[in-house]
């Protein structure tokens, strides 16, 4: 099923073409995030560790529920939208 990303992250939105939403396939968030990565292969940098985990500033929220991450494992259907956001760090 077809899922709907809005991106708050500059960098993955260049990656992208600057788009004003991705489409994105998957039945759970982490379905969906490997999709992102395969439509655009410069993203797996931009989102994940070594290990495959999200990078610690990076925020996947489904249908802006709450204010934590979004589990991997969570289910989505076609109704839902992410949004992926990447919180400013430094010093």
């Amino acid at each position: 099923m077809s899922i709907r990303v809005r991106t708050f992250y500059p960098e993955l939105r260049r990656v992208a073409g600057n788009p004003e939403e991705i489409r994105v396939t998957g039945a759970t968030v982490g379905e969906c995030l490997a999709d992102l990565v395969r439509q655009y292969p410069e993203a797996e940098r931009l989102l994940f560790d070594r290990r495959g985990r999200l990078l610690k500033p990076v925020y996947v929220f489904v249908n802006r529920e709450g204010m934590h991450k979004a589990e991997f494992s969570q289910p989505v259907t076609s109704s839902d939208e992410l949004i992926l956001a990447v919180l400013a760090t430094g010093g």
